[in-house]
Order: C-alpha cells, then sequence, then structure tokens
C-alpha cells in the first residue's frame, strides 16, 4: 500500500430530470448564465419530473415552491432553481414531495412541475442546479450538450 497516495475527494452531480442538458452560460437569465449564483448545470426536461442530483438533506425549500436547497454530508450547498421568472407563479405549477430536513437519496423524486402550465404563463422550463459555495470546490468538470435521462452523471466536482 502507497502511503502517499491520496484518494481525491468527488462529488457527482446527477441530472434532475429527462432532457438536454445545457451549460449556465446558454440559461436565458444573466443570474445564472453570469454564475452570480455560483456554477453548475442546466436543463430543459422534457417531463416534469424533478430528481436529486446527490444524496444529501433538503436545506430549505422556498415559499413559492420554484427553488429547493440541498446540503450533502460533504458541505456542498445545491441550488435547485425550477424554470425561470416562475417565482411569479406563487408555487402554482410545482407539487413537492420532500419537506425541509428530509435526507435524500441519489435519483429520489423531489418535484413534479405541470409543464404545460408553465407553458400556458409563458414561462421557460429549464432548470438549474447550482453550487452555491463554489469557495469549497476545487474544479468542476464541464458539462456535455446531450439528451439524458435522469440520474445520468452531468458534473464531477473535485473538493
Amino acid at each position: 500500500m502507497n502511503l502517499f497516495s491520496r484518494k481525491k475527494k468527488e462529488l457527482v452531480l446527477n441530472a434532475i430530470a429527462d432532457g438536454t442538458i445545457l451549460p449556465l452560460e446558454q440559461v436565458a437569465d444573466a443570474v445564472f448564465s453570469t454564475k452570480m449564483m455560483g456554477d453548475g448545470y442546466a436543463i430543459n426536461p422534457t417531463d416534469g419530473q424533478v430528481y436529486a442530483p446527490v444524496a444529501g438533506t433538503i436545506s430549505s425549500i422556498f415559499p413559492t415552491k420554484h427553488a429547493l436547497g440541498i446540503t450533502t454530508d460533504g458541505g456542498i450547498e445545491l441550488l435547485l432553481h425550477l424554470g425561470l421568472d416562475t417565482v411569479e407563479l406563487a408555487g402554482a405549477p410545482f407539487t413537492i414531495h420532500v419537506e425541509e430536513g428530509e435526507t435524500v437519496t441519489v435519483d429520489q423524486l423531489l418535484v413534479d412541475i405541470d409543464l404545460p402550465a408553465l407553458t400556458v404563463a409563458n414561462k421557460a422550463s429549464t432548470c438549474m442546479v447550482i453550487i452555491t459555495n463554489m469557495d469549497q470546490v476545487k474544479k468542476l468538470s464541464t458539462p456535455v450538450v446531450a439528451d439524458v435521462t435522469h440520474g445520468t452523471t452531468v458534473q464531477t466536482v473535485t473538493l
């Protein structure tokens, strides 16, 4: 055994939905595209089911249900933001399946989004997964633009 070998601490971020992965720079909202809140990836979902990208604890659920936070056991804080300008919808198109303080597993169903209701409200369905405490991250892989199913690895985070 090599006493000098060190195992890299890595965290895998999975796709939160079935859909098309996009880099944040392509999101039609400057808050996300300029990475003001942190780095991560975006996805244009093809159905309304949103799953946990990592295992962790639900740290927050916004009253308008358009965003929730997950904190991993390693202390990485993720923001899942569901749609663009959806805060204005006061939670109507979202059904939340978890509670604050609940421990979740990778690929656990978190939210159902009524995608047709977003279309009627003229809101984009693009969802973002943002690491909000990037000071804890040494390296973040670049997401590949591709069609994926939920649970597919999208990014690797080196801590």
